[in-house]
């Protein structure tokens, strides 16, 4: 199975969820010491935007036992991520000189889980359980200290809550909410450029929900800021975890009332129409001019593909 086959139509990454989250067990200390201390329990340890892997014949293994990250260094406290047939995965952290020690190794690596992910090295069904890792490992590394008095606070509930012992207050991991757009105009669709895209590589346009805004408004919002393209008739295709650090992708479509582009170089290197042969051979990496569409991890790889499934509109 290929890198694009493990991520069909309508399955980008980090959408197939195979743990039951067992939130009522995050209150158990008792309860999740004994799971963690378990034969069955596993974990996966995630340094910044890597992953720690075993090294096998078969290829990189990245669901550890509790014994095998303890022994690379992962750090004590772990992240209840939920239950697997009943047996306990959480997710854990690393520091960089446990991590230096581990690039020494062999039978081990510590390899950026986007280009695992893409290459298909990670069986696609685990990756909404590494996103879960990675977004809770990195919040708690970004909130040790409690944003109203400033006191170390105490992680709580499993790893999904900090308590902060001085004034009390509870602090809670965030997701941030992101639009992400497909813009068509009869049988065009719009695309952009950002300057750390590979050569060639197009893609739909996004940006952050801002506080008090609805979905709609900031899909406008952000194309007209963008691209200086108007549009209208907005509306939800699906939504993909995006644990960069922790947002959540918000997949829309919406139909422009205007065709002249004027390109914000601050957030794009370059935007521009393309018709829909043009975007199928990019989609399928076969662009004369080695133009390419994104990759079918990525959400916006989805949204291509739908709007090329559709019956034409030359109307819209």
């Amino acid at each position: 199975m290929s890198a694009f086959d493990s991520f069909p139509l309508g399955q980008p990454a980090f959408v197939t969820n195979i743990l039951d989250r067992a939130a009522h067990l995050r209150s158990n200390d008792e309860k999740l010491l004994a799971l963690e201390g378990h034969r069955d329990a596993r974990a996966y340890v995630v340094y910044r935007d890597s992953l720690v892997v075993k090294q096998e014949a078969e290829g990189p293994r990245a669901l550890l036992t509790i014994d095998e990250a303890t022994k690379f260094g992962a750090n004590p406290g772990t992240i209840f991520l939920g239950l697997r047939d009943g047996a306990a995965v959480f997710g854990m952290g690393i520091k960089a000189e446990a991590v230096e020690k581990l690039l020494t190794r062999n039978d081990v690596a510590v390899t950026e889980l986007r280009g695992m992910a893409m290459q298909g090295v990670v069986p696609p069904d685990q990756l909404s359980a590494i996103a879960m890792a990675k977004s809770m490992v990195s919040w708690h590394q970004r909130h040790g200290f409690c944003a109203n008095c400033g006191t170390r606070s105490a992680m709580k509930e499993g790893g999904w809550k900090r308590d902060c012992p001085n004034c009390k207050a509870e602090h809670f991991p965030r997701t941030d909410p992101v639009v992400i757009m497909l813009v068509t105009s009869g049988d065009k669709c719009l695309m952009g450029r950002q300057k750390h895209f590979p050569t060639g590589m197009w893609s739909c346009l996004a940006g952050f929900v801002e506080a008090a805004e609805t979905i709609e408004d900031a899909v406008r919002r952000e194309i007209f800021e963008e691209s200086g393209i108007r549009c209208t008739d907005v509306s939800y295709y699906m939504t993909q975890p995006w644990p960069y650090p922790s947002s959540l992708m918000i997949g829309c479509v919406a139909r422009a009332t205007s065709e002249d582009i004027v390109v914000d170089r601050t957030e794009l290197e370059d935007a521009r129409w393309f018709d829909r042969a043009e975007a199928m051979l990019m989609l399928k990496r076969e662009h004369p001019d080695g133009l390419a569409g994104p990759h079918p991890f990525a959400i916006a790889h989805h949204l291509l593909g739908r709007w090329l499934q559709t019956v034409p509109d030359l109307h819209g």
